[in-house]
């Protein structure tokens, strides 16, 4: 099992290839929206802001979100690690149910360019 430092710093990896992205990917990366990332396996929120091309996590919270983010994303920590790792494709888990991805129909739409 994922601890929840290895969960942020790969959340800080994804920031860090985020904001060098170019082209349609830098686009998408653009957006400034409020973002969670719930850790199903540790009950642990992380949330904050994407903003600048990056994610920028304020805080770490235990349990389920507090607030309703405008993009909101749930898995299992291991599922985080392969999936920044890139031995999971996003496409493949977000189909079977290992991640949850919730936002407006825009934000889907420009977000896929992410994947």
């Amino acid at each position: 099992m994922a601890t929840i430092e290895e969960c942020r710093t790969a959340l800080e990896k994804l920031s860090d290839s985020m904001s060098g992205a170019q082209g349609d990917v830098r686009e998408a990366a653009s957006l400034d929206r409020s973002v969670s990332c719930h850790i199903t396996d540790l009950d642990v929120t992380f949330a904050g802001r994407l903003t600048g091309g990056r994610i920028d996590v304020r805080e770490t919270l235990p349990g389920p979100p507090r607030d309703r983010a405008q993009i909101r994303l749930a898995m299992a920590g291991e599922d985080l690690l392969a999936l920044v790792g890139g031995e999971l494709n996003f496409a493949t888990a977000w189909g079977s149910g290992r991640v949850r991805l919730e936002a407006s129909l825009l934000d889907l739409f420009r977000l896929r360019k992410l994947l």
